[in-house]
């Protein structure tokens, strides 16, 4: 197996010319290898974490991205490599939606993580690749709050349940409303329509996709969709909307899952595309790239701001 190191070797002189031509090598190593196409959907945010995060979420443009690179691809099959930290729950269902237009049968391959709206979007495919170093996250929504210390983006359930806890110790004991109330005052009641909303549309979506698609011909879909669905977003269960779940926890949730080790060669090429890539991160100024395996591509930059 190619490891990072050798790469590295492999790319050479750091050019960006030399960057791309090893990725893209390596993503129509897997066309062939597989006979389907490919789509690479990565962001930069473990390689450049000092960024804003809209630099590397998930939004309303990757819409034109995909639609850039689906130019040119046809049949009803697609790989899609998914890396991402996750992003806007809205534009997701967009994504979904656009290409499920265009492909009946979509594996999501996740080389390291696919976290929030990205396990989200991964529910909407028709299997997982995983692999032992794979991993998915909790998909319950955060909610941006504005605080004397700036803006924070807590999970929505941890806005319901600390709403719930102040009004029972509140009616408790009347004396602990002086200890809330500037805790309170953060707490409006649109924020906590926005929070329940939030959650029951994680939930709606990921039931509808896994039903739709994962569990397509399954003697009980709903029932299935409906259990995980309300696992992957209940924050009381993982604590952390950063927590890492392994494929064993999703395996054993009943989700279709693949073993990237299965085929060694197709491992081999997976994570040379993912190797390459992040390469391509660290030695570009690229933090997102959406390409497929013809080497069209739509690449953002973090660029140097002109005054």
């Amino acid at each position: 197996m190619p490891i990072w190191s050798e790469i590295l070797t492999e790319i050479g002189p750091k050019t960006l010319l030399n960057y791309d031509q090893v990725r893209r090598k390596y993503l129509v190593d897997l066309f062939l290898k597989t006979n389907r196409p490919v789509i690479l959907y990565a962001t930069a945010w473990v390689q450049k974490p000092s960024l804003q995060s809209n630099d590397f979420s998930i939004n309303d443009e990757d819409i034109q991205a995909l639609m850039e690179v689906s130019k040119g691809i046809g049949g009803n099959d697609l790989d899609l490599i998914l890396h991402s930290p996750g992003g806007s729950t809205a534009a997701t269902e967009a994504i979904v939606f656009y290409l499920r237009s265009r492909f009946t049968n979509i594996r999501v391959i996740v080389p390291q993580l696919a976290m929030s709206a990205a396990t989200l979007l991964a529910c909407s495919a028709n299997k997982i690749v995983l692999g032992k170093h794979s991993f998915l996250g909790p998909t319950d929504p955060q909610i941006s709050i504005s605080t004397n210390l700036g803006v924070r983006f807590v999970p929505a359930q941890a806005v319901l349940d600390q709403f719930d806890l102040a009004k029972r110790e509140c009616t408790d004991d009347p004396v602990n409303i002086n200890a809330w109330a500037p805790i309170l005052r953060q707490i409006t009641p649109d924020l906590l329509i926005q929070c329940k909303s939030a959650l029951e549309m994680t939930k709606i979506l990921a039931r509808s996709w896994l039903e739709k698609y994962m569990f397509v011909g399954d003697k009980d879909p709903s029932r299935k969709a409906e259990e995980i669905s309300s696992w992957l977003s209940d924050h009381q269960e993982f604590k952390s909307h950063s927590k890492h779940i392994s494929r064993e926890e999703i395996e054993a949730k009943g989700m279709i899952v693949e073993y990237l080790e299965a085929d060694q060669e197709f491992q081999d090429i997976v994570l040379s595309v993912y190797h390459s890539t992040t390469h391509t991160f660290t030695g570009t100024p690229a933090v997102k790239i959406v390409e497929n395996h013809l080497g069209r591509a739509f690449i953002k930059l973090d660029l140097p701001k002109i005054n």
